[in-house]
């Protein structure tokens, strides 16, 4: 029996629900157990990785949807009712295993995806093929169900005035614009794998990423190669929604499965299409603001009340059209208890525009005077006060982003060659939140101004007619009139509090920094290690300075212009190479100790030089060594400086691994004895290492400044960004890697030099 007393499909029947998992599904699943006690019901639900689609309702039904109904029932009632009436069918659509029950009643089919933004295959065989593949398995199951087809208001397309409820207007043919999405992707892939591309890949690549190493340059060259790919398929599915006359690929593939709803069923099953506008939280049922992740409006309503959002496009006397989950669910099952006349598919607008509209004005003036009144916290600065938008439209708005985006570009790559240190790091921060706020913008302006410009009114008099077929007694628990949305309180008490309280949880406390350092736990076997770089990780000194104390120290006094006239010079040549790979540049460096004496320059070290390299080094990083040994971890250091030069550090580490110079009778040649440790090379080490001694990467640490430290930082468990340059720091902050800030309480570079020359 339905909830009216009368009987109809529902009552006593058997319904095939797809989208269960989804926000609306899930709604309509938790009111057919709640108030259709006798009905059972079937859901179509595919397995994912290791859960089946059994697994998958288990998760299910513990989601806060059922909450109250598992509360009321108890929870042996309530999964003896679901064991009973519910059923799972886990296939895929298009597979030759699809089998449906052959008794069903009521076939609910609101599965879909709703991305605006879907690269164009993946939504045509979601929104169109998968149509087609559910109404072929249900007429070929052999019984007769009433199909309700969930579709959206927006199908109407880029349009203004009034929109009835009727069957589209357009001549679109679902069957060609399938067949060329479904073949769109080889063709962008072919053009994604053609010469010229692969070389704006390998360019790009090579620029920001040659210091890690050529299987960085590789991987960073195919994930832009694969990123372009998908980029081109979005920008396919929305330039060809638009020459279609619909705003983006998902409003035109929700046509189009439409009309394969029309074409599939009309004359052969009862079909009733119902057109949602955006489905917000529950006004009502099954508790006031439920619902579940973020829907359309809710990411612009946090990120107006988090400050990042100063204008948007739209006009303020345009309608946005929300409405309540629950009204929506109420009307879905008002429409299936319902069925037309097999020859006569029923079209029902459930929205609010036309009864009780709400204006983009309204909206900001509502969620103003809620976060005015409920501000949210600035991360341990306090309070944030929102904009006031004045409504500038769409063509200013895109100026400012244009603008904006410029000088952000320009800002970010004077960044990546500057001195890394805090301020530069503060700047960075800064940056990463205007790239941050800029993409927002962008994206949701996009995506989203079609809809916040709308002039067009989705009439709902056949809704509203279904409404009011209801007995006056049931109307209001199961009613779907959204007259009696009242927007102030719906919006300021009801809908905003629940969407925001995640985000104040997870803003109340202080402001966040940098991440702490990992915990060094306990090894007492050995299968830890701690892998160390040297310059700028462990000593505030780099491979240049360290040559000009071992050069200069060897050089009479009067020589000292000449040679760091030398090396001025040659200074730019040295730079240019370590930007673009690290081995190159000490391969070219180390040239400079030709001619050198290996003994006098051990003699060197361990009379003077040792003692200064101890005194660059930072307290911090000792600190942090010593943790690791005292927790019975192995210490490494690897470095690209010349191993007689780091010879007073080998006490704190149990494997030294630095550059080694080639001597023909005692004196340096200039050239290595084998290829120098640096970017991938690293990191192919420490896994060698880690098989030969049996360590345990995923628990292990590793500390590094440069962006060529990044593949040794990626092998561990553990990474940590010490001081880091630039690039490093933008990956790490990415990556949320713990960013330290360790000094070195000593005399300036300059100083330190003389003094342990004079």
């Amino acid at each position: 029996m339905t909830p009216d007393g009368q009987q109809g499909p529902l009552g006593g029947g058997h319904v095939l629900l797809t989208g269960a998992t989804g926000f609306l599904g899930q709604a309509v699943l938790e009111r057919l157990l709640r108030d259709w006690p006798d009905t059972r019901v079937s859901l179509l639900i595919r397995g994912r990785g290791s859960s089946t689609g059994a697994d998958r309702l288990a998760g299910l039904l513990r989601k806060p949807v059922f909450a109250e109904l598992r509360k009321a029932m108890g929870n042996d009632a309530f999964a003896e009712a679901v064991r009973q009436r519910v059923n799972v069918v886990d296939a895929r659509l298009g597979s030759s295993d699809v089998v449906l029950p052959d008794d069903l009643t009521v076939v609910i089919h609101g599965a879909s995806t709703v991305s605006f933004d879907e690269p164009i295959d993946e939504a045509f065989n979601t929104n169109v093929r998968g149509v087609k593949d559910l109404y072929e398995a249900v007429r070929a199951a052999g019984s007769a169900p009433h199909v309700v087809h969930v579709s959206t208001a927006y199908v109407a397309g880029a349009r203004k005035g009034t929109v009835p409820e009727t069957s589209l207007d357009h001549d679109a043919d679902w069957r060609t614009e399938l067949a060329s999405a479904q073949r769109s992707r080889e063709q962008v892939e072919q053009d994604s794998r053609r010469p010229a591309a692969l070389r704006r890949a390998l360019e790009t690549a090579r620029a920001e990423h040659g210091k890690s190493g050529p299987q960085s340059v590789a991987q960073a060259a195919e994930r832009s190669r694969a990123e372009w790919v998908d980029k081109q398929l979005v920008d396919y599915g929305r330039l060809r929604a638009q020459s279609l006359g619909w705003p983006d690929v998902y409003t035109l593939t929700k046509a189009l499965g439409e009309r394969v709803a029309e074409e599939e069923l009309t004359g052969v099953l009862p079909l009733s299409v119902v057109r949602p506008a955006i489905v917000e939280s529950a006004l009502r049922h099954p508790y006031p603001g439920w619902i579940d992740g973020f829907k359309m409006a809710d990411p612009l309503i946090i990120a107006y009340g988090r400050g990042i959002l100063p204008e948007f496009p739209g006009l303020p006397d345009g309608v946005l059209d929300v409405i309540p989950v629950d009204i929506v669910v109420n009307a879905i099952l008002a429409a299936a208890d319902t069925p037309p006349p097999v020859d006569a598919p029923a079209y029902y607008h459930v929205g609010s525009g036309a009864r009780n509209p709400l204006t983009f004005r309204a909206m900001h003036e509502n969620i103003r005077e809620y976060f005015t009144d409920h501000p949210m916290p600035d991360g341990g600065r306090g309070q944030i006060k929102v904009p006031v938008w004045d409504f500038p439209g769409a063509r200013r708005v895109e100026r400012l982003l244009r603008n904006g985006e410029r000088a952000l570009s320009v800002a970010q790559r004077a960044l990546l060659v500057a001195p890394a240190n805090s301020r530069t790091r503060r700047w960075q921060d800064d940056l990463k939140r205007e790239q941050d706020r800029l993409d927002f913008l962008r994206k949701y302006a996009e995506l989203y101004g079609v809809y916040t410009e709308a002039e067009v009114i989705y009439t709902d008099n056949r809704l509203l007619a279904l409404h009011r077929s209801l007995p006056p007694e049931r109307q209001d628990e199961f009613g779907f009139d959204p007259a009696i949305i009242d927007w102030p309180h719906y919006l300021q008490k009801v809908h905003c509090p629940t969407i925001t309280a995640t985000m104040r949880r997870a803003t109340s406390g202080r402001r966040s920094g940098a991440h702490a350092l990992p915990a060094v736990t306990e090894s007492t076997d050995g299968q830890l290690v701690a892998v160390f770089d040297l310059e700028g990780t462990i000593v505030a000194s780099n491979v240049i300075e360290t040559y000009l104390w071992a050069r200069l120290a060897d050089l009479p006094r009067g020589d000292w212009a000449a040679e760091l006239v030398d090396l001025a010079r040659r200074m730019p040549r040295y730079l240019s190479a370590e930007r673009r790979d690290r081995a190159e540049f000490l391969r070219r460096f180390v040239r400079r100790y030709a001619g050198a004496n290996e003994a006098a320059l051990a003699r060197l070290v361990q009379e003077r030089i040792g003692d200064a390299l101890l005194r660059r080094a930072r307290p911090e990083a000792i600190r942090q060594i010593r943790k690791h040994r005292a927790a019975g971890h192995r210490t490494v250091l690897i470095t690209g400086t010349v191993d007689v030069l780091v010879q007073p550090l080998s006490v704190l580490f149990d494997e030294v691994v630095a550059s080694r110079l080639h001597t023909r009778d005692g004196v340096y040649s200039g050239f290595l004895e084998a290829p120098p440790l640096t970017g991938e090379a690293r990191a192919a080490w420490l896994r060698r290492y880690a098989g030969t001694a049996g360590v345990d990467l995923t628990r292990s640490y590793a500390y590094g400044d440069s962006y060529s430290d990044r593949p040794l930082l990626e092998a561990v468990g553990h990474p940590v960004a010490v001081n880091p340059d630039p690039q490093l720091y933008r990956h790490a902050k990415s990556r949320q890697w713990p960013v330290a800030q360790w000094t070195a309480h000593t005399l300036p570079a300059g100083d330190a030099m003389v003094e342990t020359l004079a």
